[in-house]
């Protein structure tokens, strides 16, 4: 099990690296988080929910995904309130005191799925959620060292010196633990170093005189292996592009924005910058305006219509300017939100962008499937696209019963067979697009037609070569990485002890 000092230490990223060295050592494994808290989430194959980081996982490890894999995901819709996704569907809204009252359920759901996966691989890496050391919720949590205690996982833990503080951090939560749970804690992990690791020795010769335990392993900070980011985090901590480019893409950075590593590939399409833009100021004279998922969609309307961003946004579409909307920015480009049900929002009825002649209604039921798709649309940005096919998911709990502009895709398989249905909405001028699918850019073939038309749109040239995020290659680099700076031996020796 692999436990951090704090959130965004890199957990996830080591699990990652983890489940793919063991899967090149010839092991059949596979990642676990009893209880993740992300609003990037992912579909099955079986339509269940669950965090992106543990699909990303399953990848590495060369498994399919499973809702076992992450048996409890909240999706935080307000400070206190998270909508609660079990084994992959939802099982309600609730606030933190209400959520507490569930913890002995869900444990033994969670618990549940642990126990499959164990019976099916011969190693499970498990991935623990901020710190073990949090004492006001030790009494209830089902993340950390009670999932260990469980499973009778070694445990290592890791920190973040690219932050500061990593030995009092370290020390600090091994100190906070309970006696029983600092014999689980079997090593150390310094994660995101930058510079000459020996400078770092007295650190970490202290580190192990004070606590008796090894550091297994200084792993340095690195920022060109491209692998899917699950915290928001991450957005501040995004690097300038230094690369030449000619197409500035302006993601609007909602606060409840979700599902923003569909945008990866984009970014990493010759001539083309991808930055996050949370206000008027930032938002210049882009070539492409995406309005990402949101896990609040009216809500971050609302932001939307505060900020200024909404009539910005509304004038440069109508001087032209391309506009995507994925998932809720789909939904806030039509005229209107309903929600009867109180879904979301208080308000019966919010008013979107007005950039599509469509409405949309929240239900109670949220969809969710893996879907392949074409493209039936064959103006603006998505001339010359006709026919072309993509594979992604749905997330979303509304549907749109009043729509007055032709379908951008037509969604013609889903894991339960052949379907046929319609699939988001293109403006008359083709400049506005809105489609339910997440994931749309994964595709080689689609994410080079979709940037080719678009320079097409706005007169560019079309590149030489097109580079793109080969996913495969991506692990390997990490799991090379990652076995250079860690002591696999003397992990595999833990793993045999355990």
């Amino acid at each position: 099990m692999i436990q951090g000092t704090a959130s965004s230490v890199g957990k996830s990223v080591l699990v990652t690296a983890l489940c793919r060295i063991l899967k090149q050592d010839g092991y059949k494994v596979a990642p676990f988080k009893a209880q993740n808290m992300s609003l990037n989430s992912f579909v099955t194959a079986e339509g269940g929910e669950i965090g992106r980081a543990q699909a990303v996982q399953a990848e590495a490890a060369g498994i399919p995904s499973s809702v076992d894999m992450n048996p409890v995901l909240l999706k935080p819709e307000a400070d206190s309130r998270s909508q609660v996704v079990v084994l992959g569907k939802v099982m309600s809204t609730i606030d933190a005191t209400h959520y507490y009252g569930h913890k002995e359920k869900l444990l033994e759901i969670v618990t549940g799925a642990l126990d499959r996966l164990r019976s099916a691989y011969d190693i499970v890496v498990i991935e623990g959620a901020g710190s073990p050391a949090e004492v006001n919720m030790k009494a209830t949590e089902i993340v950390n060292m009670r999932i260990a205690r469980l499973a009778g996982a070694p445990v290592l833990l890791a920190g973040d010196i690219d932050r500061g503080g990593v030995f009092a951090a370290l020390v600090g939560t091994l100190e906070l633990l309970e006696p029983d749970e600092r014999q689980l804690v079997r090593g150390f992990i310094i994660n995101k170093f930058r510079g000459d690791v020996s400078l770092l020795q007295p650190g970490l010769d202290f580190l192990e005189d004070k606590t008796g335990k090894p550091v297994l392993g200084v792993v340095p900070y690195f920022r060109d292996i491209a692998i899917a980011q699950e915290d928001s985090v991450y957005l501040d901590e995004r690097p300038d592009d230094p690369r030449n480019y000619d197409i500035d893409i302006a993601v609007i950075r909602l606060p409840h924005i979700s599902n923003y590593d569909d945008f990866d590939p984009l970014e990493a399409s010759p001539g083309c910058r991808v930055r996050y833009v949370a206000d008027c100021n930032q938002l210049g004279s882009p070539g492409l305006i995406v309005i990402p998922g949101s896990k609040s969609t009216i809500n971050d309307l609302d932001f939307l219509w505060a900020s200024g961003l909404a009539e910005a946004i509304i004038a440069r579409a109508e001087g032209g300017t391309p506009v995507l909307g994925i998932c809720g920015g789909y939904q806030m480009l039509g005229r209107k939100i309903e929600d009867q049900h109180q879904v979301e929002s208080v308000a019966d009825c919010s008013r979107g962008l007005g950039l599509l002649d469509m409405a949309t209604v929240f239900g109670r039921e949220k969809r969710t499937s893996q879907v392949r798709a074409r493209v039936v649309a064959d103006k603006g940005i998505l001339a010359g696209l006709q026919g072309q096919e993509l594979e992604g998911y749905e997330i979303h709990m509304g549907r749109c019963p009043e729509q007055n502009e032709p379908a951008a895709f037509q969604v013609f398989q889903t894991p339960q067979g052949a379907t046929g249905y319609a699939d988001g909405a293109v403006n008359a001028r083709g400049n506005v697009i809105g489609t339910y699918i997440h994931g749309l850019f994964n595709q080689d073939s689609f994410c080079r037609a979709f940037v080719a038309a678009l320079r097409r749109y706005h007169g560019l040239p079309q590149p030489g070569e097109y580079s793109t995020i080969d996913r495969q290659a991506q692990y390997n680099r990490l799991a090379e990485l990652v076995r250079r700076h860690l002591d696999m031996e003397r992990i595999y020796m833990i793993l045999e002890e355990a």
